[in-house]
């Protein structure tokens, strides 16, 4: 090792943040750029996670899923009788390293038993769990047993005619297919969801005579309306889907959107009950029984005598007992909007395209698929077309061997060395070393003019086929044409009645559902930070002293009812609205709820402000950087219906520097950044119902300066800052000298 001086110092002064790094066999430890580091290192782990395991291809899966089945297709698990699992996840290790644990997850996933996809690709026995309960758990691999459903006949049709590319398995003692070539878009058929780095992937199933009617129609008339041919998604836990003709055309154009699932129910008025037969596929029977259980506690739904899951060998069953005179559509109603018996499904169509992740929609997934479909398809032809000319080549040769066999046998027998026969064969009648070949491994008996006229007979018909494969291959319409017929046997092999049942939007009205929660005293408190807590005032005479993140302070302390409306502002122009009463009473040691969590805000977006009203009286001020304030009655952000957000709360044209709720005239006093200040009364400014108003100018702004703070100001106050009133706005201010700040007066 050089030992360092003062030059070798100066050298390694780093430039950028560089972390150590340990250089293998030399015992020296070097630094290097954390930039550099994270390119070497994480990069590849990135992109691995990306193409090779976490998102599926164009035919619809995902590497674990290919190897799991192919693995199973080498074992003749197709047409044979069911094994252990056991035995297909050893073998499934061949082409997949991962631990037997992994593999037969994978396996569970795409078994009937778990009910989690369409059209199941391994038909189980035993018990595979389900996939909507979270604690009905699969047996362990050696009690259950499986082989190959009869639909992965489409998924390996054809597949040994080199209709799609092999490559190396992981040490190089077999090979496995890149892709199946699936003769239906399985890809749209059944669910697969996947969490790669920086990107995500969730694709809804669809019917598969829905599907493959889409895709005959598109290659048919590419101005196809893909929403008259498929209507939307058909999950396997069946359900209602709330259909909305807008969104679904989002879905369909962008593949991004949202689709609401709600439960099915049925009342039995027998027994005074309602029982959920079937549940969105984002949930599990669990946590909607968890849900409801956390309600009745709260008293937010006093209607329920009892839930219990009753699901058992006949399917998923979730009943609920009804209190004597409850009326079962208004609860049922209730709970759709406050437990997981409605929920969306969040689409993300992120698929892999020759490696490549793409968000496409239906239309973009099926033209790629009928890419790859024509790339199989002109594969198997090509490879059938030269088997048909390797066969007429050899028949040509039998056809001038026909024209004299007494010949061809008197060259072989007067053939003194065996090495000699193909070559004298060639020379006594014209033909190639392959052809000579062929004709010299007839058989004796075979040499009788039926068995040669048959194998003449032959050479028309592969002169036709042939013909007509590189007709196919000329043309792509052809091409199609084959793919539409394969897709409609499909078809009719199987096809299978919808689960999901559509619910038009249109149809559903949305109620305003009275809160029955018991109206008591509370206090609210909002950190800066956006945590917030609702506490009683007995928990409060218990222990006053608030918790607070390291760095986090109060922002505002209001007194209210448990029924009170609440309208959080935020830093992006929309207000979210929610009640008092969808929070749990806390405790002062606790952190509280994370508002923009709690409310579902969108990225990068925090509370600015929030307001406390039980009427939606009174006007909420608004003052703004440029020296603007704005006065708009709480009442503008009523809603008759049940909404929840609202965009264009306030002004976007300036950034938001202070929101005041006033019940009556208040006095606020303004501050710029460069020294002055202004008190004005907010009936100076008259009241707009348009939310999103620029409001007036109260104070005029010197170049480069702005406002920084306001502040309400009390009648204690007011004697002390009145050198800063003005008697109408907008108004110049006077400069501050001294002035101590009204929120520590305050506190």
């Amino acid at each position: 090792m050089a030992r360092k001086g003062k030059d070798t110092d100066k050298e390694l002064k780093p430039k950028a943040p560089k972390i150590n790094a340990y250089i293998a066999g030399s015992g020296i430890i070097a630094e290097e750029r954390i930039t550099d580091t994270l390119e070497k290192n994480y990069m590849p782990y990135a992109m691995s996670v990306i193409v090779s395991r976490a998102l599926p291809e164009i035919d619809g899966f995902k590497p674990s899923h290919r190897k799991l089945l192919y693995t199973m297709y080498t074992m003749g698990l197709l047409n044979g009788g069911k094994i252990k699992s056991a035995n297909i996840v050893g073998q499934t290790m061949k082409l997949n390293p991962h631990g037997d644990g992994a593999i037969y997850e994978t396996m569970v996933r795409l078994a009937r038993g778990n009910e989690a996809l369409l059209h199941p690709y391994v038909d189980s026995k035993g018990n595979f769990g389900k996939a909507w309960s979270r604690d009905m758990s699969y047996a362990a691999s050696r009690y259950t047993e499986a082989k190959l459903d009869p639909i992965c006949q489409e998924l390996f049709r054809d597949i040994d005619k080199d209709t799609v590319d092999f490559v190396p398995n992981y040490d190089n003692t077999t090979t496995e297919p890149t892709l199946f070539p699936a003769s239906f878009p399985s890809v749209l058929v059944n669910a697969n969801v996947g969490i790669a780095v920086s990107m995500a992937s969730a694709v809804c199933p669809f019917n598969l005579a829905e599907v493959c009617e889409t895709a005959v129609a598109l290659m048919k008339n590419p101005s196809h309306d893909a929403l008259t041919t498929m209507k939307g998604p058909d999950f396997p836990g069946g359900g209602l889907m709330i259909y909305d003709e807008e969104e679904m055309r989002k879905v369909y154009n962008t593949g991004r959107g949202s689709i609401k699932v709600r439960s099915k129910y049925a009342y039995d008025r027998s027994a005074n009950c309602i029982d959920v037969t079937e549940i969105p596929p984002t949930t599990t029977i669990e946590a909607i029984r968890e849900k409801i259980i956390d309600l009745i506690k709260q008293g937010r739904i006093r209607e329920i005598s009892d839930v219990r899951d009753e699901s058992d060998l006949d399917g998923m069953k979730l009943t609920i007992d009804l209190k004597r005179g409850t009326d079962p559509e208004k609860l049922i109603q209730k709970l759709f909007k406050m437990t997981p018996m409605q929920d969306s499904y969040a689409c993300n169509f992120n698929i892999l395209i020759d490696g490549r992740p793409r968000v496409m929609g239906i239309y973009e997934i099926l033209d790629e698929w009928t890419k790859f479909r024509v790339k199989c398809i002109s594969r198997r032809v090509s490879y059938e077309l030269n088997r048909k000319k390797d066969r007429l080549h050899l028949l040509r040769g039998l056809e001038k061997i026909i024209l004299d066999i007494d010949k061809a046998v008197r060259i072989v027998r007067e053939t003194e060395e065996d090495a000699e026969v193909v070559p004298n064969l060639m020379i006594g009648f014209g033909i190639d070393e392959i052809q000579a070949e062929y004709v010299a491994e007839i058989k004796l008996r075979q040499l009788n003019k039926e068995y040669i006229l048959n194998r003449i007979a032959d050479i028309e018909q592969l002169v036709k086929d042939i013909a007509e494969m590189e007709s196919i291959l000329g043309d792509e319409k052809k091409i199609k044409n084959i793919i539409i017929s394969e897709l409609k046997e499909v078809i009719k092999k199987y096809q299978k009645p919808r689960k999901t049942m559509l619910y038009y939007a249109s149809d559903i009205e949305d109620e305003v559902i009275e809160d029955d929660t018991p109206d008591y005293p509370v206090t609210l408190f909002l950190s800066k930070s956006g945590y917030f807590k609702c506490i009683t005032p007995q928990s409060l005479r218990m222990a006053s002293e608030q918790k607070y993140k390291d760095g986090d302070s109060l922002e505002m302390c209001v007194e209210t009812k448990k029924n009170a409306e609440l309208l959080f502002f935020t830093d992006k122009q929309q207000v979210y609205k929610t009640r008092a009463s969808e929070f749990t009473d806390t405790k002062a040691s606790a952190l509280g709820d994370y508002i923009p969590a709690k409310l579902g805000f969108d990225p990068d977006e925090n509370v600015a402000a929030m307001v406390v009203t039980t009427d939606y009286s009174g006007n909420i001020v608004m003052i703004f950087e440029n020296g603007k304030a704005a006065r708009v009655p709480v009442s503008s952000y009523e809603t008759k219906t049940n909404r929840k957000k609202l965009t264009k709360a306030y002004s976007a044209k300036s950034p938001l520097v202070k929101l005041i709720y006033e019940q009556d005239k208040t006095d606020i006093l303004v501050r710029t950044d460069n020294g002055r200040a202004l008190l004005f009364n907010s009936a100076m400014i008259l009241p707009k119902t348009t939310r999103d108003t620029q409001g007036v100018q109260v104070i005029n702004l010197k170049a480069k300066a702005k406002v920084e703070n306001a502040y309400v100001i009390t009648e204690e106050q007011s004697e002390e800052y009145s050198r800063f009133a003005v008697k109408s706005v907008p108004g110049a201010g006077n400069l501050i000298k001294d002035m101590k700040d009204p929120d520590q007066l305050t506190l």
